[in-house]
């Protein structure tokens, strides 16, 4: 994992994706500000999620380092908030009871066997043919989870049965991890 961001540099970006998701919800309007920070100017991956009272609210983001970080939590602060099909999109109103986190993300790599992923340090992509899901390192340790209903949850979350991991053969599917520096507003 490369090096943590300073405090003041967590709290700058938890106030970008704040102040992105304000702005977007008052005039629909998406900015992206200038920055004069190096490491927020690199390509990373990036989730936004969103919780009410502890619960999800809102999880959108690039697993990917397609953008710079700062435009990556631009638009996923206004994805999670309007777009996770999971949930009706964020009220204005709504916006002050919400807690912000935020994930930065490693480059995913392929791991030779289910086994090699760790719960609690590994965020997974489970694949087969077009099918994926992704689970951020947080989620088993949040939801209680085992290694093994770590897999299989995320099997479920790529569309998969749940026991999709355990067949032998051509149809087996692949495992990607990464990591994150994870870090909220609750923090």
């Amino acid at each position: 994992m490369s090096q943590d961001y300073t405090g003041e540099e967590k709290k700058e970006l938890l106030e970008l994706a704040r102040t992105t998701i304000e702005k977007y919800l008052k005039n629909q309007d998406k900015e992206y500000p200038l920055t004069d920070n190096p490491r927020f100017m690199e390509k990373r991956g990036v989730f936004v999620t969103l919780h009410k009272e502890g619960d999800l609210r809102g999880c959108i983001g690039y697993p990917l380092p397609v953008k710079p970080l700062f435009e990556a939590i631009v638009d996923n602060a206004v994805s999670a908030a309007t777009e996770d099909y999971r949930f009706n999109p964020v009220a204005p109103g709504e916006l002050k009871e919400i807690d912000i986190e935020i994930s930065v993300l490693t480059v995913p790599e392929a791991a030779a066997s289910y086994k090699d992923v760790v719960v609690g340090r590994d965020g997974i992509i489970i694949g087969k043919g077009f099918n994926k899901g992704l689970l951020l390192p947080q989620v088993p340790v949040e939801q209680g989870w085992n290694l093994e209903e770590y897999i299989s949850y995320g099997c479920m979350k790529a569309g998969l049965s749940s026991d999709e991991w355990k067949r032998p053969g051509k149809s087996i599917v692949s495992i990607e991890t990464f990591q994150a520096i994870v870090f909220g507003e609750k923090e």
